[in-house]
């Protein structure tokens, strides 16, 4: 079979893990880094200085997802998307290894920890936290600054600036972490 029929994977040419699906390929700003075994497929926008790294799954086939500038989407990671909700992930938002992100918004400087999902039309509102293992369940809202924990997740706290600040120091160094690996692999 030298045709590829409607709907396969198509590799992008000279894009390492970037996937084609139905005509549609990936847009990935040059400064931004994709891990050499991350799978970023179909209707999918990562802004500048990003990073999808190792393990992660970047699904975007039955509607878009769109990352921001300097975010980082850590090691086994799967952002997926529903026919009915789109996945927007803002700038400067941090997501946690193993994570499932599916259908929701994650606003900027959103923070989600490891091992935790964020199911349709969820909202993390900007410098909102889900702890890590946290379950946030479909259309719930995490407000500015407020924690969340638990399966399902519930309000812990409302963090002061102090406190959420130090979280932001994630973003940074995964963004270092990122032009360090881009230079590193050749890209």
């Amino acid at each position: 079979m030298d045709e590829l029929q409607p709907g396969w994977l198509e590799p992008v040419a000279g894009g390492g893990p970037l996937y084609r699906l139905d005509g549609v390929a990936p847009r990935v700003h040059p400064s931004a880094f994709i891990a050499p075994n991350a799978a970023v497929i179909g209707d999918v926008e990562i802004g500048p200085e990003s990073g999808v790294w190792f393990g992660c799954v970047v699904r975007g086939d039955t509607n878009k997802i769109r990352i921001g500038a300097r975010s980082n989407i850590q090691d086994g990671t799967i952002v997926h998307v529903d026919d009915a909700s789109s996945t927007t992930i803002g700038d400067d938002v941090t997501i946690g290894h193993g994570a499932i992100i599916h259908g929701c918004t994650l606003r900027d400087r959103a923070f989600v920890g490891m091992g935790s999902t964020v199911l349709d039309l969820a909202v993390i509102e900007e410098e909102g936290m889900l702890g890590a293992c946290g379950l946030l369940t479909p259309g719930k809202v995490i407000g500015r600054r407020e924690l969340w924990t638990g399966s399902p997740a519930k309000l812990k706290r409302v963090m002061d600036e102090a406190e959420r600040r130090g979280f932001d120091r994630n973003a940074v160094v995964y963004r270092g972490l990122a032009a360090r690996y881009r230079a590193g692999f050749g890209r």
